[in-house]
């Protein structure tokens, strides 16, 4: 059967499609299941008055004794690593892209020689060259998988961070570790001790062929505003007026590049948060621990600028302590806003912008 159209000359009309599938329905009415199949399934769906063949026949039960050979996995598709004509959108570098919260449990070691193994969320990235498609995200973790099983370090991490720059041909890289670090705490004066948990974040920077170690801490401290401690006393002085200072649950993100030696441990970095604004948040208490947690307040006062400040004092003090930053959020229980602050010292945490929720994510939950 040979149809002549315009199709010849490349030109095809509505009334050559109309043609053309109007002698295909004539075919396939006559034609079997096998046939039709054979010449391409989705004929079916051009005949409204025919249910639709399901052939060739697909398996509906799961292959356990299946086994992907080499030689089968090479057939596999792969768009994510396709050709950069795949790309939707614009063709430009990507800074980072790559896998956030893939938990493991991660052995880390302790300031008095001891390991603790905790859950931690990471966060690993490369960037992406304008004329590459994507990256296998997988690899991400498997390259930190290898690494795993090791107590954990700097060094561990820039081993697992080399991987994957190697395996994702890429240029930068960043890998960050999340987890909250359990230590024991004394109560002020009753001797009881408890656990205090610390938001604790590594970060290892591959940027430029220039790597940095950033170590990130949530500090929870209770800040007393010096003004209201003032008129709380003018008020009983003044007119024998009982009245009580406002304070409020307050956090400090302190982040901090990391200088090779000596080592900086979790625990030294809390020491110098705890240096700065002595009046954390308890954890166990008794009568006469509450009464001088109220009496820490007292002689440790602090508005938010304050406290950006105390925590620099410590931080520019410390030899193992390159670039930093603070951001201090006091969370009002005078008003129903905040009082926040960013204090920053080097480049490496300089920026002329702020995310939007930045200042939201410093609540503490208990």
């Amino acid at each position: 059967m040979n149809i002549q159209t315009s199709a010849s000359n490349g030109n095809v009309t509505r009334d050559d499609a109309e043609e053309a599938l109007a002698q295909l329905r004539a075919w396939a009415k006559t034609a079997s299941v096998t046939e039709i199949a054979e010449l391409d399934p989705a004929i079916s769906r051009l005949l409204p008055d025919q249910p639709l063949a399901n052939y060739p026949s697909l398996s509906r039960d799961y292959p356990t004794d299946f086994e992907a050979t080499p030689e089968y996995r090479a057939t596999l598709p792969d768009l994510q690593n396709g050709p950069s004509s795949l790309i939707k959108g614009e063709k430009q570098q990507i800074q980072h892209v790559g896998i956030s919260n893939f938990r493991l449990p991660i052995r880390f070691h302790t300031r008095d020689n001891g390991d603790i193994t905790l859950e931690t969320s990471v966060t690993g990235t490369v960037s992406l060259e304008a004329d590459k498609k994507g990256i296998n995200m997988s690899r991400i973790m498997r390259s930190f998988y290898k690494h795993a099983e090791k107590t954990f370090s700097f060094s561990v991490m820039e081993a697992a961070l080399a991987d994957y720059i190697t395996d994702l041909e890429s240029f930068d890289a960043r890998l960050q570790m999340r987890f909250s670090y359990p230590m024991k705490i004394q109560s002020l004066r009753s001797g009881l001790e408890g656990y205090q948990y610390y938001d604790i974040a590594l970060e290892k920077v591959q940027q430029g062929g220039v790597m940095h170690k950033i170590m990130h801490l949530d500090y929870v401290y209770s800040s007393t505003c010096p003004c209201s401690l003032e008129l709380s006393e003018h008020a009983r002085m003044a007119r024998g007026q009982l009245a009580t200072p406002h304070s409020q649950r307050s956090v400090a993100r302190i982040s901090v590049q990391v200088v090779d030696r000596p080592k900086l441990w979790f625990e030294d970095l809390i020491d110098l948060a705890r240096a700065a604004v002595p009046t954390e948040t308890q954890v166990m208490v008794k009568r006469e621990d509450e009464q001088a947690f109220a009496e820490l307040n007292a002689a440790n006062p602090i508005f938010v600028e304050d406290a950006a400040r105390l925590f620099c004092e410590q931080l520019k003090a410390d030899d193992r302590i390159g670039d930093f930053r603070v951001i201090a959020s006091h969370q009002e229980s005078l008003h129903s806003h905040d009082a926040v602050s960013v204090l920053t010292d080097g480049t490496l945490f300089a920026s002329d912008s702020l995310d939007p929720k930045l200042f939201t994510t410093l609540f503490h939950v208990g």
